[in-house]
């Protein structure tokens, strides 16, 4: 059981820090650069993003769920990894269900993504946003390497 548990952790964490990999250096690149519109990449971005943030939340939770198992404890929600498992869900929680569902309410104020200029304030408001939520993402990325790491580093101890 041990073991699986073991698994369990690495597997969520490795699966949610590779798919921000491949969304970030990937997709979405990728996407703005060969869809005819901006607006069609974005729209295809933010379905994306929608399943890499619910992916995300199932991780976190199959991890900390692991964590307490072996753990034997609530105590285990205290160990480093399991720290940054729990900052990475925060994170995406707030960029899923705070940042984008106000960067989406701006998309729908303006006719086009494309055409709007920048110095527009819906669209200055939205490139803020934007860059906050790649912040996030990258804070999660980061976080998510180090648990990895701690985890597999805490496995070797026990």
């Amino acid at each position: 059981m041990k073991s699986l548990l073991r698994f369990l952790q690495i597997f969520a964490l490795g699966t949610w820090v590779g798919s921000i990999v491949f969304f970030s250096f990937v997709v979405a690149p990728g996407l703005f650069g060969i869809l005819a519109s901006r607006d069609e990449a974005g729209a295809v971005v933010g379905y994306s993003l929608d399943r890499l943030h619910t992916w995300g939340v199932a991780a976190a939770i199959i991890y900390l769920i692991a964590a307490v198992w072996l753990g034997k404890s609530l105590k285990a929600l205290i160990r480093p990894a399991a720290i940054g498992a729990i900052l990475m869900l925060l994170l995406t929680i707030g960029s899923a269900h705070i940042v984008i569902p106000r960067m989406d309410a701006l998309r729908l104020k303006m006719p086009s993504m494309e055409t709007t200029p920048a110095s527009n304030p819906q669209r200055a408001e939205f490139d803020r946003l934007h860059g906050i939520s790649v912040g996030m993402e990258a804070g999660v990325l980061l976080l998510g390497i180090a648990a990895i790491f701690l985890t597999v580093r805490q496995n070797e101890k026990d």
